[in-house]
């Protein structure tokens, strides 16, 4: 019986795809562990948290880091996420060198309801071995904010997170890294829809 592999890219062999029209414009691809993974439509919840968010972090970062809302990050493990939020170090050309690097990366955020088991999971463990220190989960089925701390490797060389805090939607939460800046959460988290 013959096996067939999956093809499995690199991130030079992604980025040539793109430089090569192989998407388009609107195509919305992840690159995660070298695998082309098409990311999920937004419901109208994702959104609505997601812009709370962006606008809040810009107000409250300023000039202090760079907010980049839905743009790539490069990680090892051929993987090129598209975090909903990434908070970066500043750079004198705002990466257009090239998109942040772990090294770069103070803080990543998801903003999950259709992808919750994919972020808890996969991308949890993406972020972990790449050596992300802080990586945050708005969970919208839940209403509650799930932070990750101190990335490491278990005994059967699985990556996850030592540190696990749940905050409420009404609480207010210190970003990481910025120990004088606190997020209000309920004016992040959208009111319930019936």
């Amino acid at each position: 019986m013959t096996t067939i592999a999956a093809k499995r890219f690199t991130i030079d062999e992604y980025h040539r795809l793109i430089d090569l029209g192989f998407f388009a414009e609107d195509d919305r691809i992840e690159l995660i562990r070298g695998e082309l993974i098409p990311m999920v439509s937004k419901s109208a919840a994702h959104s609505v948290c997601n812009t709370r968010l962006g606008r809040k972090l810009l107000i409250l970062l300023g000039d202090r880091a760079i907010c980049r809302i839905q743009e790539p990050i490069l990680l090892p493990s051929d993987s090129e996420p598209e975090p909903d939020v990434a908070i970066v170090r500043n750079c004198d050309d705002d990466y257009l060198s090239g998109h942040p690097t772990p090294e770069d990366i103070l803080l990543v955020i998801e903003v999950s309801n259709r992808t919750l088991a994919f972020d808890r999971e996969v991308k949890l463990s993406v972020y972990a071995e790449a050596g992300i220190g802080d990586y945050w989960i708005f969970n919208l089925v839940d209403r509650v904010l799930e932070c990750y701390s101190q990335p490491y490797r278990g005994d059967r060389g699985q990556f996850s997170y030592r540190k696990t805090l749940i905050f409420l939607p009404d609480e207010s939460v210190n970003l990481p890294h910025f120990s004088d800046l606190d997020l209000d959460l309920s004016a992040i988290f959208p009111e319930v829809v019936s």
